[in-house]
This record gives C-alpha cells, sequence and structure tokens, in this order.
C-alpha cells in the first residue's frame, strides 16, 4: 500500500512561481502529477519514470514546469515557473507500483491533492 501526501500549493500571481512535493510512503515505480481545475476533467501534468532519468510533459506546461524526484527520501517534486491563470487547478501526486516509466496514464495511488490558484 501506497500513500501520498502533496503539499506546496498557494496563491501566487501569474508570472510567479511555486514547488509541490510529495511524499511517499510505500515503494513506487512510475508517478506524475495530475490536476483539475473547477468544472473540468482531471488532465496529465507531467510524468517521471523510477530512476528520475526521463520524464514526459503535457505541451500546455513544457518548457515552463520541471518534474524530479529523490528516491533516497522518496519523495517528487513539480516546480513550476511563469505561471498562468489557467494553471489554477487541484494538483494530484499519483504513484504505480508496476509501471516503471513516467506516467501519463494514472497509476493506482493518488495523494489528497494541493491547491494552486494563479491570480491575474
Amino acid at each position: 500500500q501506497v500513500q501520498l501526501v502533496e503539499s506546496g500549493g498557494g496563491l501566487v500571481q501569474a508570472g510567479g512561481s511555486l514547488r509541490l512535493s510529495c511524499a511517499a510512503s510505500g515503494r513506487t515505480f512510475g508517478m506524475g502529477w495530475f490536476r483539475q481545475a473547477p468544472g473540468k476533467e482531471r488532465e496529465f501534468v507531467a510524468g517521471i519514470n523510477w530512476s528520475g532519468g526521463s520524464t514526459t510533459y503535457a505541451d500546455s506546461v513544457k518548457g515552463r514546469f520541471s518534474i524530479s524526484r529523490d528516491n533516497a527520501k522518496n519523495m517528487v517534486f513539480l516546480q513550476m515557473n511563469s505561471l498562468k491563470p489557467e494553471d489554477t487547478a487541484v494538483y494530484y501526486c499519483n504513484a504505480d507500483t508496476r509501471t516503471l516509466q513516467p506516467l501519463r496514464v494514472p497509476g493506482d495511488y493518488w495523494g489528497q491533492g494541493t491547491q494552486v490558484t494563479v491570480s491575474s
């Protein structure tokens, strides 16, 4: 069983930065970040493979967001720069215990989510 706890969300002005963290208990392989804005479906943001050597991003965040992980601390991070109002959403950490590749499709485990609000 894997538990995921996100932190680092908040309110930021457009153009600003935030760093989200996800602490995992239990062994994880492929991981990812997803987000859900009000009235919209949950969508993929970024994924990272088990070693951290391979990453993938949604087109909407490519060049602005960066995913990384620290396996010694069992954590994954999402550095978000040049934030836009349309990035406003609840951000969820996701993990899989079988897939080694970066997640673009959700794995089995979700965190509780952290709110990111970008003001214009």
